[in-house]
């Protein structure tokens, strides 16, 4: 079946805001084996909202529009799609008493354009908002089917999760399972060239890869009778993207970080862990410390910005840094040394690197970063020369020291077994 995906709101078209709906819906509905052909960011305009949607039923199964389902009078996508469809809007006595509890429970006044949102489609599937005020919409129609999400991430997500995934899985007769192998320290590009025949071999179960950052995910989808069945196709691939990644493959459980997974071998192997950060500021520290039972492994995390606090706080040799710089080879090893030294940790990560926009040279460009990790005396440095703004460089920064990290202990372990 094909889906398409409708963004309502005219500062999505100024750039005002980010559109993650888009790109967070694209993805779900590839993991369920729908086939997503077209998107459109629409203003709120009831006339082209109305045009772009009878367009969008023309040539889709299934239409997901996101956003103006509030209270103003911009707020048009309820009102524009039971139109198209030739629906009636009534008051929905569920809807309506939920919102009086929610203004009650925050002792706030219900002004009368907020009861606009209890006024749903006839005949419409009515899903109710956990986290606002806006119920979200299911209206099906000679064979076709469209679905409103309010706009709101937070209150989108766990309406997709929560209602609408349950009700896409059951439109069609079967079962659709997917699974994640997630992979790091890897390039999107080689990494779909090594499993370019899988991709372009499989039918059922399906072979998806994306891109995250610093990372490549493949998303195996099945559809079969029952999810044994599902996951008996998905079995084989999952085993052969593992015997051709190997080490690079960090989880196949769709919820596990990379964050998380570096912290779960740290504490399978009781390791402790200190962190020396310059041009990334702390985000390294700020990603494992996200992972619950961190406190177990973390010792403690230091952002040495300035040379003067790199010698101080590290011991970075001065001459290390009048000779070779503070990003450097050297001064990266020294820094994740002395880490280890002050803290004592098992394993001491440092980042030193020019973020931008100002600072490069022709030597020294900006986005070139250095990391080194120290397992127990044993230290390995590796350079990166990452593209796009001081954001794009930070963050690609901190998932190589994430990758390192996690490969450094892995080489520590495999080398000691060897022995």
């Amino acid at each position: 079946m094909t889906v398409e995906l409708i963004s309502v709101g005219t500062e999505l078209l100024l750039g005002n805001i980010v559109n993650t709906n888009a790109a967070y819906l694209a993805e779900q509905c590839a993991g369920m084996g729908l086939s997503c052909f077209y998107q459109t960011v629409v203003g709120d305009n009831e006339e082209r909202l109305a045009q772009t949607l009878k367009t969008a039923l023309e040539r889709s199964d299934i239409v997901i529009l996101s956003g103006g389902l509030g209270p103003t009078q911009d707020d048009l996508t309820k009102e524009t799609a039971a139109g198209v469809l030739g629906k009636k809007l009534r008051m929905d006595g569920h809807s309506k008493k939920r919102l009086q509890e929610y203004f009650a429970k925050r002792k706030m006044e219900i002004t009368d354009n907020n009861w606009k949102q209890a006024m749903v489609p006839e005949d419409a599937i009515v899903i109710d908002n956990e986290n606002g005020t806006a119920p979200g919409i299911i209206m099906e129609e000679g064979g076709k089917r469209v679905i409103l999400l309010p706009g709101p991430p937070g209150e989108l997500i766990p309406m997709f999760e929560g209602a609408v995934y349950p009700y896409l899985a059951g439109v069609e007769p079967g079962v659709i399972y997917s699974q994640t192998v997630k992979l790091c320290g890897i390039g999107e590009s080689k990494a779909e060239t090594v499993a370019a025949d899988l991709i372009s071999g499989q039918e059922n179960p399906t072979i998806a890869p994306y891109a995250k950052t610093g990372e490549v995910h493949f998303r195996i989808t099945a559809k079969a009778s029952a999810e044994k069945e599902a996951k008996k196709l998905i079995k084989p691939v999952v085993k052969e993207l593992k015997n051709r990644f190997g080490m690079n493959v960090y989880t196949t459980n769709e919820k596990v970080t990379l964050e998380q997974a570096v912290v779960d071998l740290l504490l399978a192997n009781r390791l402790t862990v200190t962190t020396a950060e310059s041009c990334t500021g702390g985000l390294l520290s700020a990603r494992l410390t996200s992972v619950p039972g961190v406190s177990e492994v973390f010792k403690s995390g230091q952002v040495t910005y300035s040379n003067k606090a790199k010698h101080k706080l590290l011991g970075v040799k001065k001459p290390s840094l009048d000779k070779y710089g503070a990003v450097s080879e050297n001064v990266a090893k020294e820094m994740a040394k002395g880490a280890a030294a002050a803290s004592r940790a098992d394993v001491a990560v440092a980042i030193t690197g020019i973020a931008g926009p100002d600072g490069g040279s022709s030597e020294k460009p900006v986005g070139l970063v250095y990391i080194a990790c120290n397992v127990r005396g044993k230290t390995k440095v590796k350079s990166w020369h990452f593209s796009g703004n001081r954001t794009k460089v930070r963050e690609n920064s901190v998932v190589a020291a994430l990758t390192l990290m996690r490969q450094c202990i892995l080489e520590y372990y495999s080398e000691v077994t060897f022995r």
